[in-house]
């Protein structure tokens, strides 16, 4: 049963973590004509799609797909408390787990950017996005603190202040 459990949980994380990724996109107004843009579209659609016909985007953030994604924090903190009741702790624990999935989101996106930049020769098309996504979190340090000898430090300081919190 545990393992039913950790399955079904993460596979409630990953989806959650694509449609918060579709959500990010937007919002740092990504090239939605990239390869790994059309994925992301793609996978998420069929469940947006609809959706997006009832609930309007609020701005530039698109509000189905946080919906769903909160939904499925739901459905992960019944899966993980096993209990069926609808009791405020579900609600607090869906929030939660939305942050901590926000959190985990940003902190994957950072590294894999960071590791790319150091590995590959040209710009990859999951690059130009991971770029696309961690600029606007990443400008304001690089204002303070500019790279010293050729070595950029802002995914580090960003990465500090999320844990510090």
């Amino acid at each position: 049963m545990n393992t039913l459990t950790f399955l079904l949980s993460t596979v409630i994380e990953l989806y959650t973590m694509v449609l918060l990724l579709r959500v990010w996109m937007q919002w740092a107004r990504c090239d939605f004509y990239n390869p790994f843009s059309q994925f992301v579209v793609k996978i998420t659609q069929p469940i947006i799609g609809p959706l997006r016909r009832i609930i309007p985007p609020m701005g530039p953030i698109d509000s189905a797909s946080l919906l769903v994604a909160f939904i499925l924090s739901v459905i992960k903190a019944i899966v993980l408390f096993k209990v069926i009741t609808f009791q405020a702790i579900i609600w607090i624990a869906a929030v939660l787990i939305l942050l901590k999935t926000i959190g985990l989101l940003i902190f994957w996106v950072l590294l894999v950017m960071a590791i790319m930049s150091w590995v590959s020769q040209g710009r990859s098309p999951i690059e130009y996005v991971l770029i696309q996504l961690a600029e606007p979190l990443l400008s304001p340090i690089r204002r303070i603190l500019p790279a010293m000898g050729g070595i950029d430090f802002s995914p580090m300081v960003s990465g500090a202040a999320a844990v510090c919190r």
